[in-house]
Formats: C-alpha cells, sequence, structure tokens
C-alpha cells in the first residue's frame, strides 16, 4: 500500500512569524541597506516559505530517514548476536 505524498505545510506560529520578520527585515537593511516596510518583508518571508523552506524540510527528513535506517540495521546487527544457537 502507498501513501499519497501531501506536500508539507510550513507555518509558523505568531510568535515565530513575528520574530523571522524581525531578523529578516534587520538583515536586508544591515546588509543591503534597504528598508523595506512590513508588507514587503512579509512577501519575502512567504517567498522563502513556500520555495526555500520546504528543500530544507525535505533534506531534514531525508537525514533522519537516513540515520534511522542505520540505527535500525544496528539493532537488528545487535539482535543477531544475542541469537542462541
Amino acid at each position: 500500500m502507498s501513501r499519497a505524498k501531501k506536500p508539507a505545510s510550513l507555518t509558523l506560529d505568531s510568535a515565530q512569524e513575528q520574530a523571522a520578520l524581525q531578523s529578516l527585515k534587520a538583515f536586508l537593511e544591515e546588509r543591503f541597506e534597504l528598508q523595506l516596510g512590513t508588507f514587503e518583508v512579509q512577501e519575502v518571508l512567504e517567498l522563502f516559505t513556500r520555495e526555500v523552506a520546504p528543500l530544507f524540510y525535505n533534506k531534514a527528513i531525508a537525514d533522519v530517514q537516513a540515520h534511522l535506517a542505520d540505527r535500525f540495521q544496528s539493532i537488528e546487527s545487535d539482535l543477531w548476536a544475542l541469537e542462541k544457537s
């Protein structure tokens, strides 16, 4: 049975979003001397949320899957070693 993959919904809670907006706004001002309003910074954050964040999310999922596969293989090996003949 295969599970249909549904795109992950990546959202921040209100406090996280405000912190991200402030951080992004400060970065753009300091690094590029861009003084954007809240609306413009929100659009940039939405772009990253829509286009970039899923790439990091999927990479993290793949990394966890690889780690768990290694760990389960190790556990399986340990169990085989415990088996009595």
